[in-house]
């Protein structure tokens, strides 16, 4: 079994939605392994994001997720899990998002797009160690 770090956006909180997308995670067969709903701080918010310093986006995207309170998910399941939970999420951009995934279904702004998910093992180790650096 693999894990990956998903996170339900301040937006998809706001609008109800965490029974819908936790749903679709475990339709899918993967298994919630930790969950905490928290407001996610602006010092963890920078250390998630640091790879967008500079670019345009970073601080409304800063200021978007600590804006109020998300679901930090880990999630289990088969290898590669973190492509899974990708391939469920959609595109970026919800216009571009095919209908049956999440933003394709649910989401219709790039900035406010309901959901984040690791998009490498390498990402997976990296945000699992910044929100829950004890399941490390």
């Amino acid at each position: 079994m693999e894990r990956t770090l998903v996170i339900i956006k301040p937006d998809g909180v706001e609008r109800g939605l965490i029974g819908e997308i936790v749903g679709r995670l475990e339709a899918k067969q993967l298994r919630v392994v930790a969950a905490e709903l928290r407001t996610i701080d602006r010092p963890t918010a920078e250390r998630h994001y640091a790879e967008h310093v500079g670019k345009v986006f970073y601080e409304p995207l800063v200021a978007f997720i600590t804006r109020g309170p998300a679901l930090i998910l880990i999630v289990e399941g088969p290898g590669e899990t973190w492509k899974i939970v990708r391939t469920l999420m959609g595109a970026t951009d919800p216009m571009e998002a095919a209908p049956g995934t999440i933003r394709g279904d649910l989401a219709t702004i790039t900035r406010e797009n309901l959901i984040h998910g690791s998009d490498s093992p390498e990402s997976v180790e990296r945000e699992i160690a910044i929100f829950f650096p004890h399941r490390a």
